[in-house]
């Protein structure tokens, strides 16, 4: 069993309240792997079958914490801070493109999963995901792509892409704010339901954004989210995949993730009333679309 969480930050992060404050009360145990010769944080939580969580661009494994609770209350979950991400190291050496963060996740499989796991990626997370597991068959049980880059060509709405060139440049509040509403349903209604934990969530933004990685992070996005993997490439996933989208997504747009259920046959679950982050905007329409992902998948197994 996975202790409640505790501090053990990797080495080269800033001390940060705003983080102390994302992850109190979350239900996992934060630790620290060098994998890839890259040091990271990773969140631990709960029992059963398990299942890798892998977040957006810019964002950290606390982005997760709306779903954990229900999520390891079913699941051994782990959930990384990508490199360059949150308190992960940026591998600094300029080696940080597709082939290392492949063979990061490789060994991160490798250190903390006893089967082939669930693994679900959001944005850069799901580009990640599913260039995994096109090159490694059989190391992954499930695939669980929500809102994922790498699909197709990145072509976002003109005001998504104004705002998000516009925090890059001028990380603050007020560039922040504007980008959130475009990835955000709602950004009113998130903001009063994640309650304390809305000023630390932009700090602790805000401070990673700011900080020398954020340079890597772009290159990352630029290399490995932004161009679309290959269709022959996509094709030789051998895992059950399945497509998770917010209806009212600005950055990857609903019809691209029509396209691949259509070409691939991988089933689609539309959230109604979310943008590009499903799994914050509508926390429970998310779980329920991956408990039946998990439950579907696992009848489908029993029949064969």
């Amino acid at each position: 069993m996975i202790r409640p969480h505790t501090l053990d930050r990797a080495r080269d992060a800033p001390a940060s309240g705003a983080r102390e404050q994302l992850l109190s009360g979350i239900p996992a145990a934060e630790r620290r792997l060098t994998l890839a010769d890259i040091p990271t944080a990773l969140l631990e939580g709960g029992v059963g079958p398990p299942m890798v969580l892998l977040h957006g661009p810019g964002e950290f494994a606390a982005n997760w914490w709306r779903v954990l609770p229900a999520l390891t209350a079913r699941h051994r979950v782990i959930a990384p801070d990508l490199p360059a991400h949150g308190a992960s190291d940026g591998g600094d050496d300029g080696r940080l493109g597709a082939e290392r963060i492949l063979a990061w996740l490789d060994e991160l499989i490798a250190r903390t999963c006893s089967t082939p796991p669930v693994l679900v990626g959001h944005a850069l997370g799901g580009a990640i995901a599913a260039r995994f597991a096109a090159g490694h068959p059989g190391r992954v049980g499930r695939l669980v792509l929500v809102d994922s880059l790498g699909l197709a060509p990145f072509r976002p709405s003109p005001r998504f892409a104004l705002s998000m060139v516009h925090f890059m440049m001028r990380p603050n509040e007020h560039s922040y704010d504007r980008f959130m509403r475009q990835c955000s349903f709602d950004l009113d209604t998130l903001r009063e339901s994640m309650g304390e934990r809305w000023e630390p969530f932009v700090a602790y933004t805000l401070e990673r954004a700011r900080a020398p990685s954020a340079s890597v992070v772009g290159r990352l996005i630029r290399e490995v989210g932004f161009p679309a993997i290959p269709v022959e490439e996509l094709a030789r996933i051998d895992a059950p995949t399945f497509l998770v989208w917010g209806r009212h997504d600005r950055a990857n747009r609903l019809a691209i993730a029509d396209a691949a259920s259509a070409r691939f046959g991988w089933p689609l679950h539309v959230i109604d009333d979310s943008a590009d982050d499903p799994a914050r905007d509508q926390p429970e329409a998310f779980i329920r679309a991956l408990a039946s992902i998990v439950a579907g998948a696992n009848a489908a197994e029993a029949a064969a």
